[in-house]
């Protein structure tokens, strides 16, 4: 059986993909491959949580699972911040650095399981979780967020309702103090927590 599309090195057989897709109003060619997530369209979660984001120009961004890039290099593009894009998967971080050329966007790629590999803070945090990773991967991706964002920064994470979205409102609840249910389109919930208090150790 082929490795999952959050293993560090997928194995299944190459199956590139060409994704010609309209994202925030603006087009984007992707190239896709076998063992990455959502290889033959843009999911709709995906599409659901770009939609909510409305973000400030020049501001930072981390983009925690990234996969092939659709998220991080379209915001780049159209909303202006500055991208930082991670994952896992070092197929999906291959084909992120092509795609994010491809569309004449300049951000920063690397490979990292989680934010095992991040340094610094940033203003906003997304994140399509890798649901099928299991509920300790989503908790961690929620839980870790708070150390690498800046006071006011936020936490902007889309998930379906019978996927978790209530456990992982809780989550978000208990590291920041808050969370909202920014939106909610076909079961899929846009959760997003804003980094107001720093805790006292």
């Amino acid at each position: 059986m082929s490795k999952m599309y959050y293993a560090e090195t997928p194995d299944a057989a190459h199956d590139i993909h060409d994704l010609k897709v309209n994202l925030l109003g603006e087009s984007f060619q992707f190239y896709t491959d076998a063992g990455v997530f959502s290889k033959k369209m843009i999911d709709f979660g995906s599409q659901v949580l770009l939609n909510s984001l409305d973000l400030e120009d020049g501001k930072t961004l981390l983009d925690v699972g990234c996969g092939y890039g659709p998220l991080g290099i379209s915001l780049a593009k159209v909303q202006g911040v500055k991208v930082t894009m991670i994952d896992i998967n070092s197929r999906a971080i291959d084909l992120a650095k092509q795609n994010a050329e491809r569309n004449k966007v300049d951000v920063d790629i690397f490979q990292s399981n989680i934010y095992e590999s991040v340094t610094g803070k940033f203003d906003y945090v997304i994140s399509n979780p890798p649901i099928r990773a299991g509920k300790k991967v989503v908790h961690q991706v929620i839980e870790e967020a708070y150390d690498h964002l800046n006071q006011g920064g936020t936490l902007t994470i889309v998930i379906q309702k019978k996927q978790g979205a209530p456990s992982a409102k809780a989550k978000m609840e208990d590291v920041f103090g808050n969370a909202e249910v920014v939106k909610k389109d076909k079961g899929y919930y846009i959760l997003r927590s804003e980094k107001i208090w720093e805790q006292l150790i």
